[in-house]
């Protein structure tokens, strides 16, 4: 299987793909999860980008929610999955698609450096509601501060524009609209729907682990390549 970059959204971090990291190491799969919250999309992506360069072929990119504006402005990427995430036009950020919905605003607290955090209690149903309790607590416990201004980031290309990709709709997603979602979706190579909450990689790993499966033997079925 193509080693696989899984890119993560605000107020998360890498520890929070740890259970699909976990699996698909298990499988034999070469896993990067690089750290975000480097201060605004540009210099997202450029982490991102390092991540993609260091390996030795053209690796399967997921991004999950603003994660989904990192991996759009990547480059050699073998595949690309949006998971509920954004996928901006020329112009358009996620902040300007739609951004967050009123449950998520609703949980935002503003700190006193200009930094934004998720209240615990508020956010726990709308990222988690679907998870067993324990990891939902887990997960809740794992976020932290985001920095102003990412999610108005614009992204400088738009790699899914020649990359075969997918999106995941989570039709049960009270943090990105399923409606705002399919409507990206559009932009995508192929589409699936699944019937999960915001954050899947918590509840349910073994949906993304198939997943990223398919799409690798899909790739070698059909002889995709792409070129660095």
């Amino acid at each position: 299987m193509a080693a696989v970059v899984l890119v993560h959204g605000l107020y998360h971090r890498p520890e929070h793909f740890a259970l699909v990291a976990e699996r698909l190491r298990t499988a034999g799969t070469e896993v990067v999860v690089p750290e975000l919250h480097k201060g605004s999309l540009p210099a997202d992506t450029a982490v991102v980008q390092a991540a993609i360069d260091a390996l030795q072929e053209p690796p399967i990119v997921l991004g999950h929610s603003y994660g989904g504006s990192v991996i759009t402005g990547v480059r050699g990427a073998g595949h690309l999955v949006y998971l509920a995430a954004f996928v901006p036009d020329v112009g358009e950020s996620a902040a300007g698609l739609g951004g967050a919905s009123p449950q998520l605003l609703d949980a935002i607290n503003l700190e006193p450096d200009g930094s934004t955090s998720l209240h615990p209690d508020r956010v726990a149903d709308t990222l988690y509601g679907d998870c067993p309790e324990p990891l939902a607590a887990w997960a809740v416990g794992l976020l932290r501060a985001q920095s102003p201004g990412c999610g108005r980031g614009v992204p400088e290309r738009h790699s899914w524009k020649h990359t075969p990709s997918t999106y995941v709709v989570c039709a049960q997603d009270l943090a990105i609209d399923p409606v705002l979602q399919r409507k990206m979706a559009s932009r995508c190579t192929d589409v699936r729907e699944w019937e999960t909450g915001h954050s899947p990689f918590v509840g349910q790993p073994d949906l993304i682990v198939e997943l990223l499966q398919a799409d690798t033997l899909r790739r070698r079925d059909e002889g995709v390549t792409t070129t660095r």
